[in-house]
């Protein structure tokens, strides 16, 4: 098929080129324009200053008050009494309390009543593992040796926390687990005090404090002949299983 027309005068071939030119050329104007800068010339800043001189500011007129009247002055009394500056005032002597050296002081006798003087014993806390006679747990009477009531005492406390141990019914649902260590004293009446937990979560100590707390009494440890208070400290361990 042949071109109707020549390739070499057609008008549209070039006219992307000349659409890219145009707007260069358009945005480059546009941007001068936004660029350019105009400043005041020295001529009107001089007619600005002398308008501002020639402003004048009305000053307003005060007036003086010259007629001023003074207050009358205060009535004087009626009748003047004079009152004498001198009265009579009555002596009072004063006896002095100081000894000399011309008065004789007997011998005065001084008893002093004896004073009952009370030692007051100083409670001892000593740990578990050195401690001279463990406190006895109750069903470890009969063991007189001393190691045997420190086994026995380790058992009873294991089996105290596992027949009164329950796992918290909010911290199962929250899968809450781990250790809570546990420290406690028993004191020199043979109750648990001072009861220190740590462990991962506040729902797990509450319930070690609580197993704790129900410990019974027990017969009170002793060191060099006196009750002492024995700290103790045993780990509880929260599984889920």
């Amino acid at each position: 098929m042949e071109l109707k027309k020549n390739p070499q005068v057609d008008l549209s071939r070039d006219s992307g080129l000349y659409f890219v030119i145009g707007l260069t050329i358009v945005l480059f104007a546009v941007w001068r324009m936004l660029e350019h800068k105009t400043y005041s010339t020295a001529e009107e800043f001089v007619t600005i200053m002398q308008v501002m001189d020639d402003i004048d500011e009305e000053v307003p007129v005060t007036h003086m008050q010259t007629n001023f009247t003074p207050p009358p002055p205060p009535a004087a009394p009626d009748v003047i009494s004079i009152v004498e500056d001198m009265e009579e005032v009555e002596e009072t002597l004063i006896e002095s309390t100081e000894s000399s050296q011309d008065i004789y002081v007997d011998d005065a006798v001084v008893t002093v009543d004896e004073v009952e003087v009370v030692e007051e014993e100083e409670e001892i806390t000593v740990p578990f593992a050195v401690i001279e006679e463990v406190p006895i747990f109750p069903g470890c009477e009969g063991l007189a040796d001393n190691e045997a009531r420190k086994a026995c005492f380790n058992q009873k406390i294991q089996e105290h926390i596992k027949n009164n141990f329950k796992y918290p019914s909010t911290a199962l649902e929250l899968g809450i687990q781990g250790k809570v260590y546990v420290q406690f004293e028993i004191n020199s009446k043979g109750k648990v005090a001072h009861i220190n937990k740590r462990g991962p979560d506040k729902l797990l100590e509450d319930e070690a404090v609580r197993i704790i707390a129900m410990l019974p009494n027990m017969t009170p440890g002793n060191q060099r002949g006196r009750p002492a208070t024995v700290r103790y400290g045993v780990p509880i361990n929260f599984v889920m299983q």
